[in-house]
């Protein structure tokens, strides 16, 4: 058994987690003649590229490096980043599914499997009072309420609709529940470490990711629900905003990457007002702005890399 420590994080699963989710935004984009489909085609196989390096480079983990992956699962909140391999795993079943059929139902049923049994054991688990103050931090909402969100939006493109609206049901309903008791926390707790300050980006997504899950089961409208969504979102934009300043103590770090869920579901958002022609201006900006910040994310983590400080040594 090895006792150096593995190079990559958990949380590096958010990358292929945003540039999957904005590959998927700008795949709508490509739908309604906004953007080129290699554009969309490209970043999503991108993503998968990256998506499947990480599972493996986690396989390794669990092998090799079996102290840091229990360490890893029984943290209050890096545990939580597992919840992002399943989320991966489902939206790299949608970023197949033109393509391969059986490839992408079978991502898909995996994910939605691995996302439940991992509900099971974090979220479940926590109804004991094992949980602190100082882990209630945005990244709380990916075991219960990103992964029902994506199972929506997957079980929505097979065509199970009914399935759809159950896990859309599960991850609305979980976002209320623990939406008080995060924003509680940053708002009376002690301020979260200089380093990792960017998972409070992760505050961004639910509302916008949400809204996504019920464009996909819904037939893609704009009705009053959904720019109730955008509203809160769009919101939740401005807030963190005028939180950059404190988030940048430090300078930029992967935790950033927080944000990119949100911001390409933000982009979807636009297009979707785009394409039926509502506060057109909004959906110019929320699609410009959300597609911008991401790729802005994608340059500074490879300026990390470039500088060899990407990598944990």
């Amino acid at each position: 058994m090895s006792t150096k420590k593995f190079p990559v994080p958990l949380s590096y699963f958010s990358m292929p987690l945003g540039l999957f989710a904005l590959g998927l935004s700008w795949r709508y984009g490509a739908h309604i003649g906004l953007l080129p489909h290699w554009a969309a085609e490209t970043l999503l196989a991108a993503a998968f590229a990256l998506w499947l390096l990480l599972v493996i480079a986690y396989i390794i983990k669990i092998r090799f490096f079996r102290p840091e992956f229990l360490q890893d699962l029984q943290d209050l909140v890096q545990c939580c980043f597992i919840s992002a391999i399943p989320i991966t795993t489902m939206l790299a079943g949608l970023a197949a599914l033109p393509y391969q059929t059986l490839l992408a139902k079978g991502l898909i049923l995996l994910g939605t499997a691995g996302q439940l049994a991992f509900a099971m054991y974090r979220a479940g688990g926590l109804w004991r009072g094992v949980h602190t103050l100082d882990a209630t931090t945005p990244i709380v909402y990916l075991p219960t309420v990103a992964t029902n969100f994506v199972s929506a939006t997957a079980m929505a493109a097979l065509g199970w609709s009914d399935y759809a609206w159950l896990f859309l049901g599960a991850g609305m309903f979980s976002w209320l529940s623990l939406e008080a008791a995060i924003l509680s926390r940053l708002r009376t707790g002690t301020p979260v470490n200089a380093p990792v300050r960017g998972i409070v980006g992760i505050q961004l997504a639910p509302a916008f990711v949400g809204c996504g899950a019920y464009f996909a089961v819904s037939g893609g409208h704009i009705d009053a629900f959904a720019l109730l969504l955008i509203g809160y979102g769009c919101l939740q934009f401005l807030l963190l905003l005028r939180l950059l300043p404190w988030m940048l103590e430090q300078g930029f770090s992967p935790s950033f990457w927080g944000f990119s869920f949100g911001l390409a579901a933000m982009t979807g958002c636009g297009f979707h007002l785009i394409a039926e022609q509502r506060l057109l201006f909004l959906g110019y900006f929320l699609a410009t702005a959300g597609s911008g910040l991401v790729m802005l994310l994608l340059l500074a983590t490879l300026n990390l890399a470039r500088q060899g400080r990407l990598w944990v040594k």
